[in-house]
């Protein structure tokens, strides 16, 4: 069954309908190895092309893996400087399967990573409209007290852009070192550490333990994953609604 360019590339994992929009305007795109144009159908027959890879038209459902990244690894999908990448540690491609992440997490950070074969269910995941939380596991030194907090939950100002927490919860605290709970509604780079360390506390452990409703079992050894079923798909789809 043929469906319009631009769903099949915001399928594909390359962005929202609107940017693949734009790829196809600005003649980023090629199908069967011509200049795409607005408007154009594609089918399993056709071959599209964008920045030199080929997207295949794969009709089939919403699969969803949780990942438990250890720390170390990148959350990427090329290799650099020879560091082992999380698409190393999903099932094989020989299937055909396509895995696109669920926004990333920075190579000192280990926990959940949520990967799926569906780009639309992935954009959803990861748009701020779809009020989405992270839950993360922080270890981290230096003087924490009632007015960090507050700051913390109320925002921060960093390089022109607002840091905040959505929930903050003190745990143990063993010397110079103390563990929190910590959720907040976006995914931006380091957005945790920096943070706390915009309060003079510097981050030595971070985990992510949860995404929206779905947690991470303690029997997930780091390195490996699961496959989620459709019920827990379709608790993230209603999630904040």
């Amino acid at each position: 069954m043929a469906e319009r360019l631009q769903k099949f590339l915001a399928k594909s994992g390359l962005g929202s309908r609107r940017y693949c929009e734009k790829l196809i305007k600005s003649k980023k795109i090629k199908v069967n190895g011509a200049i795409a144009v607005i408007g154009a159908s594609v089918d399993k027959k056709d071959i599209v092309e964008f920045d030199g890879k080929i997207y295949k038209f794969i009709d089939q459902e919403t699969q969803l893996l949780m990942l438990n990244k250890p720390e170390g690894v990148l959350s990427s999908n090329k290799k650099e400087k020879n560091l082992p990448i999380v698409f190393d540690l999903l099932p094989s491609k020989d299937d055909d399967t396509r895995w696109i992440s669920i926004g990333r997490l920075d190579i000192n950070t280990s926990g959940l990573m949520l990967f799926t074969n569906d780009g639309k269910f992935a954009n959803f995941c990861m748009h701020p409209s779809s009020l989405i939380d992270r839950e993360y596991l922080v270890r981290a030194r230096g003087e924490f007290n009632q007015e960090i907090k507050e700051k913390m939950l109320e925002g921060i100002n960093i390089k022109g852009q607002k840091y905040k927490l959505s929930d903050i919860v003190e745990g143990e605290k063993i010397s110079s070192n103390q563990w929190f709970s910590v959720c907040l509604m976006t995914g931006r780079n380091k957005e945790v550490r920096k943070i706390f360390n915009a309060m003079g506390l510097e981050v030595s452990r971070l985990k992510r333990t949860r995404f929206g409703p779905i947690f991470m079992p303690s029997s997930l050894k780091r390195g490996q994953y699961l496959s989620l079923s459709n019920k827990e798909i379709e608790l993230i789809k209603n999630y904040g609604t």
